[in-house]
């Protein structure tokens, strides 16, 4: 855990200097994924600091949610789905092309490039007994990495000027983070997805909306602290032995990935035209990559983190709810299939 901490700062530190988008996430993410890959000892990074990472940045949204966005929520609902529906559409498509030329199996490839959690992802592979459980995870892996780091310098020219706060650290703000941390656990035990991010932010709006409570201001080096907690954890998803797989394999996963960032800059334009919000808002509400780290991206270059943390937690939660069990259903619909017809064969010989 040290030798990581020890890694990301130094990584942070450096980024920052270079004046690099996001530092405190991308310097992590970069060293500490190089250093593991010569380093033969295992690195490790302990679950709490990712989920209190995620804690801290879910409070910090809700700290400063736009509650008047909820005025217009038909609208947005309307554009959630169309946009969600273009991005499951073109990942289908995606991992079409995706199977033909790596040569994957067509379930592992859409698996692997629809863009939910991993640890959700892999959890139904398994279940349907899917084999290429290492293609799956180097895909979801790559992806990610490929959006957290090259993401920022598409919408870093985007950067919006804001005033610098001078907002000190408040007891108010800590008992926040503590009582969202708090909550996040409870609901984690109901598994509700992404419970980490998602329940702070909707205690807060809670708060906002039925108490009178004055929301504390947020200095600058909490979200600092939260994009390395984050970043150390990123840069430790992608292991050595992923790049073992056949090399068709590894630049599929590239190419589905890049893919998907083409498909995102289409439906991001397509949403800033309808919606009228900035390329940096309408793009990273559109992005295929983690819910947290979009919105950490959000809030860097000042785009409307609200609305961001809203499209990216619809397309987990309409990728959890609807598209999932609908792909359940035709997975089983086609095993049935498959079994009659071979049933079939062997009744004729």
């Amino acid at each position: 855990m040290l030798g990581v901490l020890i890694l990301s700062l130094i990584g942070g530190f450096i980024f920052s200097l270079l004046r690099i988008p996001i530092p405190w996430m991308l310097g992590p993410i970069i060293v500490v994924m190089l250093v593991q890959f010569f380093y033969k000892e295992p690195l490790k990074w302990p679950g709490y600091l990712i989920d209190f990472g995620v804690v801290t940045v879910g409070t910090v949204i809700g700290v400063q949610f736009n509650t008047d966005l909820f005025g217009f929520m038909g609208s947005i609902l309307f554009y959630m789905v169309m946009v969600n529906s273009i991005l499951i559409g073109g990942s289908i498509g995606i991992a079409s092309l995706t199977s033909k030329w790596a040569k994957v199996p067509m379930k592992a490839a859409v698996l692997g490039t629809i863009p939910g959690g991993l640890s959700q992802i892999v959890i139904f592979a398994e279940e349907e007994k899917v084999k290429e459980i290492g293609v799956i995870s180097y895909f979801q892996v790559i992806r990610l990495l490929l959006v957290v780091v090259f993401v920022p310098f598409i919408v870093a020219g985007q950067v919006i000027s804001k005033q610098p706060t001078d907002a000190k650290l408040s007891i108010g703000l800590l008992l926040l983070i503590v009582l969202a941390w708090g909550c996040s656990h409870l609901t984690q035990r109901l598994h509700l997805p992404v419970a980490f991010f998602i329940t702070p932010i909707i205690l807060l709006i809670t708060l906002q909306l039925t108490t009178p409570i004055t929301m504390p201001q947020v200095p600058a080096f909490v979200m600092n602290v939260a994009q390395l907690l984050i970043g150390a954890h990123i840069g430790l998803m992608l292991k050595p032995d992923m790049i073992k797989l056949p090399v068709r394999v590894l630049v599929g996963g590239i190419l589905s990935a890049f893919a998907l960032i083409v498909l995102t800059f289409a439906s991001s334009f397509l949403m800033s035209f309808a919606m009228e919000t900035t390329y940096a808002t309408s793009f990273l509400s559109t992005a295929p990559g983690g819910l947290d780290q979009m919105v950490l991206l959000a809030d860097a270059v000042h785009a409307d983190a609200s609305l961001v943390s809203m499209f990216q937690t619809f397309r987990l939660l309409f990728i959890f709810i609807l598209v999932m069990p609908l792909m359940k259903l035709f997975y089983r619909w086609q095993n049935k299939n498959y079994r009659l017809q071979e049933e079939s064969r062997v009744e004729k010989c």
